[in-house]
């Protein structure tokens, strides 16, 4: 499979009146055609820091200060705006957490679905409008064409939602940037949604770029997986082998916060304490005061970078957990 994301040394930074908080420090990965990556950590880890990253939305607040982002084979933190607003929508698109907030609200549904269509294609009014219903009946919205003319406010969350993922989806891109598209949504229409997500990867080869803090959604959804904490990549591997054998503590400490239906009476470990100030990260590594792992080593010195322990199981770790 072909190369479609590359991620190389992402730093960024947002300047608040607390400081400058390091959002991402030095984040690189890379995802093929087809697959569905996931992006997994705590709230304020940098998980959706990184999806505006790489779509070329960050606040004026933020600042890239290095890295790129390469999407098939082109940087996009140095494209013209021109070239993003050609493949935005179309090539690479993304799904926002809160669609009640991202959608317009004093636009139909149907005008922010068709301007999508009418950006990208020669097709007429009449055209995208079908196009449009026929999307909204794949998410198994019920009457799309009434649908259509109903303003964001007049919709539930769900249905929101679905919509949004109905932009998103309705250009059939090669890459789709998920952050937390299911949260907030009923267990049936999360299920709903992440079976389209999934038809999507395996019908048009698309990536999928998961963010979540959901390793239930992991489970289920990813063929890789990447760890995230304060800012820094913990852990990346492929989805079985890393519930299976986690090998940084952070990752092992979550997956032991898990219930499990073939272990009910097991007592479960809630992981301790709480992720660093990312306006004063430490020298040392970010993770010590939270680790069961910690040796004198990690007090003096920062995180280490990724290192290969296994086949294509990397851990960033000067003390991992035994397989």
């Amino acid at each position: 499979m072909s190369e479609v994301l590359r991620v190389e040394n992402l730093r960024v930074e947002f300047e608040t009146q607390a400081g400058q908080v390091k959002a991402l420090n030095g984040v690189t990965f890379s995802q093929e055609e087809g697959q569905i990556y996931c992006v997994v950590g705590e709230s304020g880890a940098g998980k959706s820091t990184l999806a505006l990253a790489i779509m070329s939305l960050l606040p004026n607040s933020a600042t890239l200060v290095e890295g790129s982002v390469y999407f098939n084979g082109v940087d996009l933190t140095r494209a013209h705006p021109d070239y993003m607003r050609g493949i935005r929508g179309k090539e690479i698109t993304m799904v926002f957490q809160d669609a009640q907030t991202a959608l317009n609200p004093v636009q139909t549904v149907g005008t922010q679905l068709e301007e999508v269509i009418l950006n990208h294609t020669s097709y007429s009014t009449r055209q995208a409008n079908r196009m449009a219903q026929e999307v909204l009946r794949e998410l198994g919205l019920p009457d799309p064409r009434r649908i259509l003319g109903e303003y964001p406010f007049n919709l539930s969350g769900g249905m929101c939602q679905r919509v949004m993922i109905g932009i998103a989806l309705v250009m059939q891109p090669k890459l789709l940037i998920a952050d937390e598209a299911t949260s907030g949504l009923d267990v049936t229409l999360q299920a709903e949604i992440l079976a389209r997500l999934k038809r999507l990867c395996q019908e048009l080869n698309s990536a999928i770029l998961l963010i979540t803090h959901d390793m239930g959604v992991v489970a289920h959804m990813g063929n890789r997986v990447a760890v995230m904490y304060a800012g820094s990549l913990a852990e990346t591997a492929d989805v079985i082998p890393l519930f299976r054998d986690p090998r940084h503590p952070y990752t092992w400490s979550l997956i032991q916060s898990l219930p499990r239906l073939d272990d009910a009476g097991r007592r479960l470990q809630p992981l301790r304490g709480s992720p660093p100030d990312m306006v004063n990260l430490p020298e040392e590594c970010a993770f010590l005061p939270r680790c069961h792992k910690a040796m004198s080593q990690c007090r003096v010195n920062p995180s280490p970078p990724l290192e290969e322990l296994e086949e294509d199981h990397w851990v960033a770790c000067f003390n991992p957990v035994s397989p």
